[in-house]
Formats: structure tokens, sequence, C-alpha cells
């Protein structure tokens, strides 16, 4: 089954993504961070350099564009191609209100009318290879029966379901029996993505619906980096590996920001998640959200790679925060 990268604001950039590459592997795909392509017909400088082929190279990766305008994702689109890029992912699953409120990610699933006069007309503008990230709609999964007529009109590369609607955001249980009713009506590929965090649920989920195309990882990959490794039956992470992993990313945003504070400040993000494979790290993960200089961040990092052992059952403790999953 193919494993895809989820994209993650502020953490799978071009920096993550050759890291987790160079020392983990077992992903088939990254995915961007979105694009939202707009009137003005430029990208920032902060997209082109994720989105550079000279930052992806040996790296397969997918960009994702979010928007509401044919005429503006056509642009974005040719843009990529001109890079060279032959797939183009569509964010219809964003949940931001600041996003919906535009009409844009899970926003466009307001109105399957409308949606299918934009899926015509990219579809129609582009012989790209297009793929598309979706909820199953905005306040309930019984939308999504309409939508999928509409997903059902056209050649999607993969339907990537996150089956949650948009007022949910990322909290509560996913709605696994309207993902297995639309795994069953959908005339495309199908990959899930959705709170999958060790290999076991990847293989217990692989085993209730073989006809899966694939999932799609994203905070299990950043809170095991060696997630996708082993769901092929590789090895588990160890801590040399870790931290080689921590080094590179680390000393990439130093130089990438000209800031160590910048760059202590985008590795405290991960760290969120990577601190779940620590065994008691109570103590220490406080100290680390605390550190506020980088001679701080960087000692207390070497205390949690010396003293602390791995944890050896699942990881993903951050799951048990208190108020998790933030809304956002």
């Amino acid at each position: 089954m193919r494993c895809d990268y989820a994209p993650m604001e502020g953490i799978t950039n071009y920096l993550c993504r050759n890291a987790h590459r160079r020392y983990f592997g077992g992903v088939d795909r990254y995915f961007m961070p979105f694009v939202s392509p707009c009137k003005d017909r430029v990208f920032t400088k902060r997209e082109l350099r994720d989105i550079v082929p000279e930052h992806n190279e040996g790296v397969p990766v997918v960009p994702q564009l979010l928007t509401r305008v044919p005429e503006d994702f056509l642009w974005a689109a040719g843009e990529l191609k001109a890079m060279g890029y032959r797939e183009v992912n569509l964010n219809l699953g964003c949940p931001s209100g600041t996003v919906v409120a535009k009409g844009k990610g899970s926003g466009l699933l307001a109105s399957a009318e409308e949606l299918d006069r934009f899926l015509d007309a990219i579809f129609s503008g582009t012989d790209l290879t297009l793929s598309i990230k979706t909820r199953l709609g905005l306040r309930q999964e019984e939308e999504f029966g309409p939508l999928l007529e509409v997903y059902n009109r056209y050649p999607i590369a993969c339907l990537t379901i996150h089956p949650r609607v948009q007022k949910d955001f990322y909290r509560g249980a996913v709605r696994m029996e309207a993902f297995r009713a639309a795994l069953a009506m959908s005339r495309n590929p199908v990959c899930y993505n959705g709170d999958l965090v060790t290999a076991e649920e990847c293989r217990t989920l692989e085993a209730a619906f073989p006809g899966l195309d694939g999932v799609m990882l994203g905070r299990g990959l950043v809170g095991d980096p060696a997630l996708g490794r082993k769901l092929r039956g590789g090895e588990a992470a160890d801590k040399e590996t870790l931290r080689a992993f921590h080094d590179t990313l680390y000393a990439g945003y130093c130089e990438a920001f000209g800031s160590a504070h910048s760059a202590m400040s985008r590795m405290k993000e991960m760290w969120f998640y990577l601190m779940g494979l620590f065994a008691d790290s109570g103590r220490q993960a406080k100290a680390l959200r605390k550190a506020d200089t980088p001679q701080k961040y960087e000692r207390q990092v070497a205390e949690i790679f010396r003293d602390l052992p791995l944890r050896q059952d699942n990881p993903g403790l951050w799951r048990d925060v208190p108020g998790w999953p933030p809304e956002k």
C-alpha cells in the first residue's frame, strides 16, 4: 500500500522533506504545503523556496494548490508544469475558518454545483495529472453523496479522503462508516487520511479496506519519522538517527532563516510530536518549551537524547495532551 506524507504548514517544508528522505525514507510521495495562487499571478519568495526543483532533488514531491478560482489554479499549474512537475494536488480539505470564509479549502464543498464547475474548468484546462484531498463536507457527512457524484465525473488520479467534516476540525473520532461507503462508491482510487500514528493502526486499516490505494500520514510521520519504514518491515527509529535528523534540520533552519532563534521556534513545533517517542519525558518537554534562547534549547535537546530512553510501546503520546488538537 502506498504511503504519502501529508502536507503540514510550518513543518513539512523542503528542509524537512530532504532530511526525512535522507535518514528514514519509507515514503512514496511527499505532498507540499499548499500554495494559494491569487490574481497577482506570482509566487511569493517563501513559496518559491519550497517548490523550486533544486530544493527537491531526489525527493518525490507533489505540489498542492488551494484556490476557488479556476484561472488562478490553471496559471499556477502551468508554472509548476514548466518547472517539471507532472501532478498537482487540489486542497479541498483545509478546515481553517479564514480559508473557509473565502470559499477555499473545505469551503468549496458548500456547493456541489460550484465544485462541478470548478473541476470542469481545471480538468479541461490542463493535461497535468490532478489529485484531490477532501473532507466529507461542511456540516454533515451526508453532504458527501452529491460531492462524490461530482468527483466520479472526473479522472482524479487519487481522491484522498479525510473522513471528517469541516466543523469537526480535527476533533472527535473519524467518521469511518462514511469513509467505507465512499470507498465503495468512488470510481477513482481512494487514499485514507486521518489519525493514523502507528504501524499497527495502518495495517488494521489496510486489512479492513483491501481496496484502498494508499494512506496519507501527517502527524503520525512527524511524531515517528520511521513510521513509513516500519510499514515496510523496516527498523524503528534509534536515537543516533533521530539526533542526526534533528541536527541536520536545525542547521538547515539556522542557515535558511539566518537566525538560530527562529530555527529554535520552528523546531519546537516538531518537538511537540517527537517527544512522544521518548519515555518519561514530562520534565524535559516542559523545559524545552520554556527554552527562550538557542543555547538553552540546544542544552535541553542534548539532555533529551542523552538521558531519555525511547519508548518500547507505540508512540503518539501527544494525542493525550489536554486541549489537543488545536483548532486551526
